[in-house]
């Protein structure tokens, strides 16, 4: 009883114990860091969506334009940090298990759409999936099309997103022994129960955090999207150009309205999601 007081009572301090000084300057410049760079542009956003009133805000974040383009900036986003999810940890999973000729060139592939341009990276997947280009050329007789549609779009968020899990599973994978495995293997569980049992619980919460950054860089992505979506209104148009559409029009308080409403439900879905990682992290005892 004893030993469980004392261990909550040092989880839920606020200062731990360390031999490296210097706690409070570096709290304090972080918190202002923090503030200026994020808390105060988001406390602007929300301070100016309020001041559209309940009604004018409401009627600004249900139209039928912004309703759709919405549905599909968060629905092409989900989908590609799911495909990114299954993916994105079977690529760690050879990069670390295996070794095979040019694994270094693909280990450093893995990283280009963090280098590489957004707009390069649209216009390049443009050029592919279009009805004319290398790849889309060999799905139009089968009636597949990909550029211009939403597809495209889904196309283009894993492109950039793929990084995001890959690196987030990668480091954890590394500290999984191969002698686990093996030690699975000789109590008798097949290939399956190893992966769903022993494998996957360690890795949840990294493939988690994977997922989120994935899904948070797809509902903001702007430059490798425009281009291969075709941003046709209620067919592949996407929030972040409807944004810019209003400003364009110089309607700000429908700018500002779709740009809280994104704020709003990026918020609860990655909260969320940081509720399933804690729970993950319990339940399986990572990160006690």
């Amino acid at each position: 009883m004893i030993s469980m007081a004392a261990r909550s009572s040092t989880r839920w301090r606020f200062r731990q114990p360390s031999v490296i000084p210097g706690f409070g300057l570096a709290f304090g410049v972080t918190l202002a860091w923090l503030t200026i760079i994020v808390l105060i542009p988001l406390s602007g956003l929300l301070w100016r969506s309020s001041g559209l009133g309940w009604s004018k805000f409401v009627e600004l974040a249900l139209d039928e334009r912004t309703v759709n383009a919405l549905t599909i900036s968060f629905g092409t986003a989900f989908i590609a940090a799911v495909v990114n999810l299954v993916f994105g940890v079977l690529l760690a999973w050879v990069l670390v298990r295996y070794r095979f000729p040019g694994k270094r060139v693909i280990d450093a592939m893995v990283d280009l759409p963090f280098a590489l341009p957004t707009a390069v990276a649209g216009i390049a997947l443009t050029t592919l999936y279009a009805p004319n280009g290398w790849i889309g050329s060999l799905l139009a007789p089968l009636g597949i099309k990909i550029a211009f549609t939403p597809a495209g779009i889904v196309v283009a968020l894993i492109f950039v997103g793929l990084p995001f899990v890959v690196r987030t599973v990668q480091p954890i994978m590394e500290e999984i022994d191969k002698e686990v495995e093996e030690a699975a293997a000789t109590l008798g569980a097949t290939r399956f129960q190893t992966i769903s049992r022993v494998l996957l619980p360690g890795l949840l919460p990294a493939g988690l955090t994977g997922f989120a950054l994935a899904f948070a860089r797809g509902v903001g992505e702007y430059g490798s999207v425009i281009f291969i979506a075709g941003n046709l209104p209620y067919v592949s148009e996407i929030a972040p150009l409807l944004i810019v559409i209003r400003l364009e029009e110089f309607n700000y308080p429908a700018a500002t309205a779709i740009a809280a409403v994104m704020l709003l439900l990026s918020f609860m879905m990655l909260l969320v999601i940081n509720v399933i990682q804690a729970w993950s992290r319990r339940r399986y005892g990572y990160g006690a």
